[in-house]
């Protein structure tokens, strides 16, 4: 399952953060493919689009980062999986 996860640098702790992530770069867990992330003008804000086949292992990536930043964790789908998702409720008949 992917997903989406949008992340805001908390401001108190934004040189904290910054100095972790030029550290760290703030790689996935084993279990965890990073398939994109994109920081927002600014630094402050950012997205990162994950895949893996257990919830648990997102959340344990962003349990690393909490005490400085907020997260929002979204499972998406791709266009062709979401036609499939509905296609069962919308049959012609």
């Amino acid at each position: 399952m992917k997903f989406m996860i949008v992340y805001s640098i908390e401001p108190s702790a934004y040189q904290a953060a910054i100095k972790q992530f030029a550290e760290t770069q703030g790689p996935p867990p084993p279990g965890v493919a990073m398939l994109g992330r994109w920081h927002a003008a600014g630094g402050h804000r950012g997205f990162v689009l994950a895949e893996t086949s257990d919830a648990k292992t997102v959340y344990a990536w962003v349990l690393n980062w909490t005490d400085m930043v907020s997260f929002d964790v979204v499972p998406v789908l791709e266009d062709a999986e979401f036609a499939e998702a509905i296609a069962q409720h919308f049959k012609p008949e």
